[in-house]
């Protein structure tokens, strides 16, 4: 099955490029914005590590941070999904090109928190994080907190990669109230094994395709890469078309649309997104465009 078909996308993606009053953060490596399947994408660079396109294209972070992105906003009919290329999407970078990344990309919680920070800053309202975090101190699970507290604050839903090393429990990012966790299953809708999984991640948690995706590759090949991380833009760009549609809505109103909210949850397992039926439920409630 086709991963936007899996997920319920098709019919949403027919209706709405999204609009580039849309913001999306994307916290990930750089991103090869001079490759031709993002002609005519918005893009915002913001500063961290690397706060440039990309310069060695063949780079994990380079080749990580563009399939991320492709899956988000490359032109429609190119071989990503290309799901809300009419929305703005802001690149903030917390991998080096210099650094190797093997499997999926770490960063301390402290680099995260700045980035989603600046995320917040330059006004986005849903942030794509794709990468998990390497294991934190007290102080730097606080200002962890500290950041999705103010994210909360301001409105802004946080979609994280739930990781992939195959683990039961949860993180000071998958427990907190602001974030939609994302594990990775295959075509059929199973989990795929690496995933790791929780109360917290199969309580407010979603799952999405992590294998079988096809995206843009930073060095002219199509990128085959799999796990949580490829799922979670699945779920950030299904927020950035209902939030488009639906411009007035609040974040608590997406986010429960999204995860159907009322369903009792009671598996560590989350259930597979549907955005087709998150645009129904948004519509129901908001009567169409507001």
């Amino acid at each position: 099955m086709d991963p936007l078909e899996l997920v319920q996308l098709s019919r949403l993606m027919a209706r709405t490029r999204g609009s580039a009053l849309m913001r999306i953060g994307l916290i990930d490596g750089p991103v090869a914005t001079s490759h031709p399947d993002f002609a005519g994408a918005q893009t915002i660079q913001l500063g961290g590590k690397s706060s440039e396109p990309c310069t060695l294209l063949d780079s994990a972070a380079c080749r990580h941070g563009t399939c991320i992105a492709g899956i988000l906003v490359a032109r429609r009919g190119s071989m990503a999904p290309a799901i809300c290329p009419g929305c703005t999407l802001i690149v903030r970078p917390i991998f080096s090109e210099g650094e190797p990344v093997s499997g999926m990309p770490t960063a301390t919680p402290a680099a995260l928190a700045a980035a989603i920070n600046d995320c917040v800053d330059a006004g986005a309202r849903v942030i794509n994080v794709s990468a998990a975090m390497t294991w934190p101190s007290p102080h730097d699970e606080l200002k962890m907190r500290d950041a999705l507290d103010r994210a909360a604050q301001k409105g802004v839903i946080v979609v994280a990669a739930a990781g992939n090393q195959g683990t039961l429990g949860s993180s000071v990012v998958t427990r907190h109230p602001c974030v939609i966790p994302v594990i990775a299953c295959d075509l059929e809708k199973r989990p795929l094994s690496y995933s790791n999984l929780g109360r917290s991640i199969g309580r407010s948690g979603l799952a999405a395709p992590g294998e079988g995706v096809t995206s843009v590759g930073s060095n002219g090949e199509p990128a085959r890469l799999a796990g949580t991380s490829i799922a979670t833009p699945f779920v950030t760009g299904t927020i950035g078309l209902l939030w488009s549609e639906f411009p007035g809505a609040t974040a608590a109103g997406v986010k429960d649309a999204v995860l159907r909210g009322g369903v009792a949850r009671t598996s560590v397992v989350p259930p597979v997104l549907d955005a087709w039926a998150a645009y129904e439920a948004m519509q129901q409630i908001l009567g169409g465009r507001s």
